[in-house]
């Protein structure tokens, strides 16, 4: 671990913006269209959104979040727009980096597998600071568990895990998984009222530590 990783982080940030692994080296169907990664680091957040991959609305404008889905996980973590893409505070990194298209129904494909197996090790390698980390969907809490040694129960699917917030408190850095905020989760947030009425103060609670002045 580099005494000073800001450096090493600025140019792997600037490898990952110039990467079109899923263009031009895919692990199957290459990407159709031009990628465009999106994801934002700094070396001082102690807060990390870890996401699937980018929908279409984020690939146009560059901005994570920036649709219907950034507006209700903002509302979940308790802060404004402009808190929220504060990169000095917040990173947010996808699974994918790039949006990956959609399938024959309309809905967004999985996160391309290049994005974690070229990057993500390297980068979360030069992410001593990051305190605490909102795991929004399937993808991205299999991958930060893994990572970071946190077993998972044979057969436990996303509301399983979710359900089991509480068992990540104390782990270091703290993990807080979270169901995807999309539209298509709404009738999972009807049928599990347990998740607004006690895990989102929760959430609020945690990111108004995570965004405090360092002491």
């Amino acid at each position: 671990m580099p005494a000073n990783p800001a450096p090493d982080l600025d140019a792997l940030l600037a490898r990952i913006a110039a990467c079109r692994l899923c263009r031009d080296a895919p692990k199957g169907a290459p990407l159709a269209h031009e990628p465009r990664p999106v994801v934002r680091f700094s070396s001082t957040a102690r807060l990390l959104i870890a996401g699937q991959a980018p929908g279409v609305r984020v690939h146009r404008s560059g901005l994570p979040f920036d649709d219907p889905s950034g507006e209700r996980l903002r509302g979940w973590m308790g802060i404004d727009r402009a808190a929220f893409y504060d990169v000095s505070r917040i990173a947010i990194a996808p699974m994918g980096f790039c949006f990956p298209g959609l399938d024959a129904a309309g809905s967004d494909l999985p996160p391309r597998p290049e994005c974690r197996a070229a990057w993500h090790d390297a980068l979360f390698a030069l992410a001593p600071g990051i305190e605490t980390i909102l795991v929004v969907g399937s993808h991205a809490q299999a991958y930060h568990l893994r990572r970071l040694g946190h077993e998972r129960i044979k057969g436990e699917g996303m509301t399983g895990l979710v359900r089991r917030w509480r068992d990540f408190a104390a782990s270091s850095p703290r993990l807080i998984p979270l169901p995807h905020p999309s539209w298509r989760n709404s009738g999972w947030l009807k049928r599990n009222p347990w998740f607004e009425a006690e895990l989102v103060p929760e959430l609020c609670a945690a990111v108004r530590e995570a965004l405090a002045p360092a002491p």
